[in-house]
């Protein structure tokens, strides 16, 4: 049993959850200790106001301090629950994808703006990309590829968990490699954080999501100058490509489309602002 929070109302063990993590140098604290508050007593995040007032049990008192240590070692919320909303959907999350964050959102309302009816997911990960946007146009199908089959089995239980399973297929490709066909639509937010940028990542992504997923080494470069040597071959006439960016990335990925034949390239926010998703269209 948790000495420390055992006997406490709700209200008093978020309380002092919060100050524990804020000690550890989370960013969110407060946030974070009600979400495993609620993980922990196995209520909905917006019924957890009905603990307010109650002592809660030793169980969940002790679930409680356990998950509170994990996240004050920094370990990712997604990661302790095994869950991550996503433009407003479950996504089940494990320490071999990434974690689905609210920055990606960018490229679904881009995708959005376009109809699109074969779509292709480069780097897939959790399918949160694939699959919120197969679950937002029911007449679309799509193709997620990573190298990683583990990931791969994660974003097929995300498939089945969304009820698009029939029109989604996973397969194990280094980007283009084993991919066959043309797609109207082309996604992707591949690794791109420059290998000297790494140490100075929060210990969030440092030290828990993949590697592979985080950076391809050098100048962070190297997946989009793969996809943008590959999109001729598999992206239909007048077709777009949507890659998420890191906002330093702007000119080189703009450049880097603009070499292998794309037009109309243009660069969209996200909502704080930063440059995001860089948007282009093969010839018609």
């Amino acid at each position: 049993m948790s000495g420390s929070r055992a006997g406490m109302t709700g209200t008093e063990a978020q309380a002092q959850g919060a100050r524990m993590l804020a000690a550890a140098g989370v960013a969110c604290p407060r946030t974070d200790a009600r979400v495993l508050l609620a993980h922990a007593a196995g209520v909905s995040r917006d019924r957890l106001v009905l603990l307010g007032d109650q002592v809660i049990s030793e169980d969940t008192a002790e679930v409680y301090e356990q998950l509170l240590r994990l996240r004050a070692a920094r370990v990712p919320v997604s990661q302790i629950t095994g869950r991550r909303e996503f433009y407003g959907r479950q996504f089940k999350v494990t320490p071999d994808v990434l974690d689905p964050r609210p920055d990606t959102e960018t490229l679904i309302e881009v995708a959005l703006r376009r109809r699109f009816h074969r779509l292709l997911d480069l780097g897939t990960g959790s399918g949160c990309i694939l699959l919120t946007l197969l679950a937002e146009r029911g007449e679309a199908t799509g193709l997620g590829t990573d190298i990683s089959d583990r990931a791969l089995a994660i974003a097929a239980q995300n498939a089945e968990a969304l009820g698009v399973a029939a029109r989604s297929r996973f397969k194990v490709s280094n980007w283009f490699q084993d991919v066959e066909g043309e797609f109207d639509l082309i996604v992707s937010n591949p690794p791109y954080i420059a290998q000297s940028e790494m140490a100075g990542l929060e210990p969030e992504l440092r030290d828990h999501e993949p590697r592979m997923a985080l950076t391809p080494g050098g100048d962070g470069l190297a997946a989009y100058r793969i996809i943008a040597a590959g999109l001729a071959a598999h992206l239909s006439p007048g077709g777009r490509v949507l890659l998420e960016i890191g906002p330093v990335q702007t000119e080189a990925v703009m450049a880097l489309l603009a070499g292998a034949g794309l037009t109309a390239i243009s660069v969209h926010p996200d909502i704080d602002g930063r440059n995001r998703v860089v948007e282009a269209f093969s010839n018609a």
